[in-house]
């Protein structure tokens, strides 16, 4: 007999009220990487300064395994553009200070920032539970002060959530500091560092990570791996944690599904394996950065900590020549695919998504050429 016409309208009251899947989220620059500087550290000047002191590196060690035309271009990010994002510490980096003096460097920091040319920023104040929420709203407010009106992607870094608990109260201080500042609604947004076991996997065997995105109410902009306070409260001995650790990679894992196609982003945690001391020291740590921020961009994770000047270097050499490597394949593929053509792989539109989203990628970071890429930014954007 077939489908009636009642059949069909019974199906799409269904499909209605499934509701529709989110769509992909747009591709808009994103930062490579997040420099976090304690803030009795911080000062108008440390953007250039760790800058200099990069090239500095460079200049006495060199960079073995990356190509002269990398490195040239490193040379020439780290002389114009040295921190994309950058982060002023609070939290673990910074310590607990007597009330006044972290007053102090809070309109320190503030005015400080107002002075940066970065293109992202914020600040990382304590974690919001009840021992240190105070602490950390009288910091926020005190930076505002100082600031003035946040610069466009102005971010909040929210340390060790446990809950969902956590980024409601996360949520109520930014509608809190909006109304004292005289700022627009959602003009405040977040991230959560995720390094407690807890905002991997609840009491009841489900990430509470989703939970915790609705919860935020669109102010969330991403979920950052911590590296060290997760490893050591999963047991992990100091000289074994490391972003490539079995724990680091399931939780890294878990972060990925819970923000898929939610708009937010997520950032691999850091290395404390600093390129400092004679060249020898400094290859032998470089090598392990640079490979830390392969094996991440490999993996779908496209930013990551970094914690000194001197990692600058292999940050942004590992990074072009990612998508350098990637750059012939990726434009044969992709012709293929819009002109019907057989390439040996049978890629699906998901596919030429993703091809096109890794174009887009690279032209952001600076590592391709808009014309490099064999197809017009609007038609990537379309992809």
């Amino acid at each position: 007999m077939g489908l009636t016409d009642l059949d069909l309208e019974e199906l799409l009251a269904s499909a209605e009220h499934a509701g529709d899947t989110p769509p992909p989220a747009p591709v808009a620059r994103r930062p490579v990487h997040t420099c976090y500087v304690p803030a009795d550290r911080f000062g108008s000047t440390t953007v250039r300064d760790w800058g200099a002191l990069a090239l500095a590196a460079l200049d006495e060690h060199g960079l073995p395994g990356f190509s002269e035309s990398i490195v040239d271009m490193v040379r020439t990010k780290l002389a114009g553009e040295p921190v994309e994002d950058l982060r002023v510490d609070f939290e673990d980096g910074y310590g607990v200070r007597p009330s006044a003096v972290e007053d102090e460097h809070a309109l320190a920091a503030g005015a400080a920032l107002r002075a940066c040319a970065v293109p992202f920023s914020g600040l990382r104040v304590k974690s919001l539970e009840p021992a240190t929420v105070r602490r950390a709203a009288r910091t926020l407010d005190l930076f505002l002060s100082a600031l003035g009106p946040p610069p466009p992607e102005f971010v909040v870094t929210v340390p060790k959530p446990t809950s969902v608990a956590n980024v409601d109260t996360a949520v109520l201080l930014c509608r809190q500091l909006e109304h004292a500042h005289g700022l627009e609604e959602g003009r405040l947004r977040f991230e959560l560092q995720v390094e407690t076991p807890q905002a991997v996997l609840g009491p009841d065997g489900t990430s509470p990570l989703p939970r915790m995105i609705l919860a935020a109410r669109g102010r969330l902009t991403g979920l950052h791996y911590g590296t060290y306070d997760y490893s050591t409260a999963l047991g992990v001995a100091p000289a074994q944690q490391a972003l490539d650790h079995p724990v680091a990679d399931h939780a890294k894992a878990v972060m990925q599904v819970a923000a898929a196609a939610a708009g937010v982003h997520v950032a691999d945690g850091s290395t404390n394996i600093l390129p400092v001391g004679d060249t020898a020291a400094v290859h032998a740590a470089w090598q392990v950065h640079a490979r830390l921020v392969r094996r991440g961009l490999e993996r779908g994770i496209h930013q990551g900590w970094d914690l000194h000047p001197a990692q600058l270097p292999t940050r942004y050499a590992a990074t072009f020549a990612f998508y350098l490597d990637g750059l012939p394949e990726a434009r044969r593929r992709l012709d293929a695919y819009l002109s019907r053509r057989d390439s040996g792989i049978l890629d699906e539109p998901a596919t030429a998504r993703a091809i096109a989203r890794f174009l887009l990628r690279g032209v952001h970071c600076g590592a391709l050429s808009a014309p490099s890429v064999g197809r017009t930014i609007e038609e990537l954007v379309a992809l």
